[in-house]
C-alpha cells in the first residue's frame, strides 16, 4: 500500500539542518499518521548530507535518500523527488527550516477537504532585504502581466499537491522548470496559506543575486513569448523615430540650410540603437537557448544512488522510479 503523505526535500550542504529537520518532521507527522515517507534528494552536495542522511534511514527507514550524480538545480530536484514520491498526497519544502513543518496540520487539513493543490505565501521573510522583497513582488506581478497565469504573490516552493496533480506532473518534461508557475497552470482546486519564514538556523541561502535573477529569466521564457513581441514593437518604434529624424534632417539639409556638423547627436543614435539591437538580440538569444536545450532531450536529473527504494540502490535513471 502505498503511503498517506509523502515529503520531498531537496538538499545541498545542509548537513546541520538535516537532523534538526527531520526531529521536527516527525513531532509534526506522527500526530497526524504513521504512514508517511520523507524523501530527501541530495542535489550533488559537497558535504556530509548524504551520510547525515543515510544514519537517519539506518534507525527510520521510511526515510529515503535519492543522491544525484550531481547539482542539477533545485526545480530537477524536486522534480526527482515527485518521480520517486508514491503517496497519495506529496508535501514538497525546503531542508534550512524556513518553510515551517509546524504548517503540516493545515497542509494536509485543507486536503482532506478536497483541495488538491494547497499552496503556501510568504508574508515575511526574517533574513530577507528591502531589496530582495521589493524585486520579488515586481516579478510576481510581471509573470502575471505577461504570462496571463494567476501566480500568487510571494507563493513559495512549499506546497502540498494531491496524487493527480503529481501524475499531471510526471507528463511535462521540459528542461527549463519553474514549479511554481506549473502549479498554477495546471490547475486544479487550490487554497493559500500565509506564512512567515523565519531566518536561516545554520548556513547560507543557495540563491544568490545571479542565481536569482536566472530564475526569474527562466520562469518568464517557460511560460510568455511576449518579450519577443516587445522586441518587435520596440524596433517598428525606433524605426518610426528614426524615420521622423530623417525628414528633420532633410528639412534641415535643403529648406533652411542650417546644418551644424557635429557627433553629439551621431554618438547618442549609435549608442541607443546599439543599446536596443543587443537587447533585443539578447531576447532572441534566450529563446533560441530554451530550445536547444529542450532539442537535445537530455534527462532531467541522473541518480547516482538510491536508499529505502525498491530495486538497485544506484540505477542512474532520469526518468522516475
Amino acid at each position: 500500500m502505498p503511503p498517506t503523505l509523502s515529503l520531498v526535500i531537496p538538499v545541498l550542504n545542509e548537513e546541520p539542518n538535516v537532523p534538526m529537520l527531520y526531529r521536527e518532521l516527525r513531532e509534526e507527522l506522527d500526530p497526524l499518521t504513521p504512514d508517511f515517507e520523507i524523501i530527501f534528494v541530495d542535489d550533488g552536495s559537497t558535504d556530509g548530507s548524504a551520510q547525515a542522511i543515510a544514519v537517519l534511514h539506518e534507525h527510520d527507514p521510511r526515510v529515503k535518500l535519492v543522491s544525484l550524480s550531481r547539482n542539477f538545480g533545485h526545480q530537477n530536484a524536486l522534480t526527482a523527488g515527485m518521480d520517486h514520491a508514491t503517496g497519495q498526497a506529496i508535501i514538497m519544502m525546503d531542508a534550512d527550516l524556513q518553510h515551517p513543518p509546524s504548517m503540516l496540520r493545515e497542509l494536509v487539513r485543507l486536503w482532506r477537504e478536497g483541495f488538491e493543490v494547497v499552496y503556501t505565501v510568504r508574508e515575511t521573510t526574517g533574513d530577507a532585504g528591502k531589496a530582495k522583497r521589493l524585486s520579488a513582488s515586481l516579478f510576481y506581478r510581471l509573470f502575471r502581466s505577461l504570462s496571463g497565469i494567476d501566480l500568487p504573490a510571494n507563493a513559495a516552493d512549499f506546497r502540498l499537491l494531491d496524487r493527480k496533480v503529481v501524475e499531471a506532473f510526471s507528463h511535462i518534461r521540459e528542461r527549463t522548470r519553474f514549479l511554481r508557475g506549473l502549479t498554477s497552470w495546471v490547475g486544479y482546486r487550490s487554497a493559500g496559506i500565509p506564512y512567515r519564514a523565519s531566518p536561516r538556523k545554520t548556513g547560507r541561502s543557495k540563491y544568490d543575486l545571479r542565481r536569482m535573477i536566472r530564475f526569474a529569466i527562466d520562469g518568464l521564457v517557460s511560460f510568455s513569448a511576449t518579450p519577443l513581441y516587445v522586441a518587435i514593437f520596440l524596433g517598428m518604434a525606433l524605426a518610426a523615430a528614426g524615420c521622423v529624424y530623417l525628414l528633420f534632417v532633410l528639412y534641415a539639409r535643403f529648406v533652411t540650410g542650417n546644418v551644424v556638423p557635429g557627433w553629439t547627436s551621431l554618438i547618442i543614435i549609435v549608442m541607443l540603437i546599439g543599446g536596443v539591437q543587443l537587447s533585443l538580440m539578447g531576447i532572441i538569444g534566450v529563446y533560441i537557448g530554451r530550445i536547444y536545450e529542450e532539442a537535445k532531450q537530455r534527462p532531467l536529473y541522473l541518480v547516482a544512488r538510491r536508499l529505502g527504494f525498491p530495486g538497485p540502490p544506484d540505477r542512474p535513471d532520469g526518468a522516475g522510479p
